[in-house]
């Protein structure tokens, strides 16, 4: 199983490719890494996959996380098969996904059926439409308030998992495990990944949602690097208000991640993988000290070395929160399809523009 690299090794590694990622210097195209969204950004526009794919290959993206499965209008295999040739003449490469596969959590929809039979139509979907991985997740951070806390539903996600071991195997399809709404933490994915078996299923790393567990996104990567297989990228605010401390999202750039220093160890450990453009700006999760037991008995797996440099992210975000409050709008204008159109183009821009990233001029 391939090594992580601790903090120090993670910092020193990533000098001579962050330099090349604000220098340009890449020698081709297909050195830099892939860019795309999930449609989950712009869900307000209610876009369809073969509208998705139009509009991904208008943006010039390399690639699109269609992570639900309400955006295809039928299930017929000729509907799929006319779908992954938009995507080939495009030159889109498609990941493709679903909700929550765990039965025994809060976020768990039996619209399509058992979380097996879920997962399984999901692999159906990722198979006919050539996708290397099925993005799924457990639940949400109200799972972690369930009697016996995460436990019980990390073991039923294993287990519906290794109800498709085979046929994601013969299929060269990765089950793909978001750390999702402040569910997991990148060591519990990682316990979660090596008990169902790694050779089939994986990591959709999140940046976001690592600041919803109190990780740092550095943190996060440097846990989850041998595992992840897909993404959901956005930027974060970490500031803090007394002895609470708060996660903003943000559009890429408006945050204080250090996106050269987290991008150059992407390139080192997972090149080929896309960066999806997951955009949920304007949303704030807070969270008070250790010294609050009632909070913290739902929170017994973090580790604490991983809290405090989460904590230390406050500095800058202190001194961020003042700017971002200008430009802050009223909350409706979040869930407008405009304003969730206007903070992915930003996003994608600013990923083109100032960190090289994306292979189409």
């Amino acid at each position: 199983m391939p090594s992580v690299l601790n903090r120090r090794e993670f910092i020193a590694s990533s000098t001579t490719a962050t330099a090349m990622l604000m220098s340009g210097c890449s020698s081709t195209n297909s050195d830099k890494l892939k860019l795309g969204f999930d449609n989950f950004s712009i869900r307000a526009l209610k876009l369809n996959a073969r509208e998705l794919i139009d509009y991904a290959a208008e943006l010039k993206v390399d690639s699109l996380l269609l992570s639900d499965m309400d955006v295809y209008e039928s299930f017929d295999a000729s509907y799929f098969k006319d779908l992954k040739a938009q995507a080939v003449e495009q030159n889109i490469e498609l990941h493709t996904g679903t909700g929550s596969i765990c039965p025994t959590s809060k976020s768990f929809k039996d619209k399509h059926g058992t979380a097996e039979v879920h997962l399984n139509k999901a692999l159906d979907v990722a198979i006919a439409l050539g996708s290397p991985v099925v993005r799924c997740y457990l639940g949400s951070a109200r799972d972690r308030k369930s009697a016996s806390g995460l436990v019980p539903h990390l073991n039923a996600t294993v287990n519906v998992c290794k109800s498709v071991e085979i046929k994601a195997k013969e299929a060269g399809v990765k089950i793909a495990i978001e750390n999702h709404a402040g569910d997991l933490t990148a060591r519990v994915l990682r316990q979660l990944i090596e008990k169902a078996g790694p050779d089939y299923v994986g990591a959709t790393i999140d940046s976001g949602n690592a600041t919803w567990t109190m990780e740092s996104p550095y943190k996060n990567l440097e846990l989850l690097a041998p595992y992840v297989v897909s993404s959901g990228i956005r930027d974060s605010i970490v500031h803090s208000k007394g002895n609470n401390i708060s996660a903003t999202w943000t559009a890429m750039g408006e945050g204080t991640v250090d996106w050269p220093l987290y991008f150059s160890k992407w390139q080192k450990s997972c090149p080929e993988v896309p960066i999806f453009m997951e955009i949920i700006s304007g949303l704030t999760k807070s969270f008070p000290p250790p010294t609050d037991k009632e909070f913290w008995k739902h929170y017994q797996d973090i580790n604490l070395n991983d809290y405090n440099e989460f904590k230390t992210m406050t500095a800058k975000g202190n001194n961020k929160l003042i700017s971002y409050n200008k430009t802050k709008v009223d909350k409706k204008e979040l869930f407008t399809p405009e304003y969730m159109k206007a903070q992915l183009e930003q996003s994608l821009s600013y990923c083109k523009d100032i960190l090289n990233i994306g292979r189409k001029a």
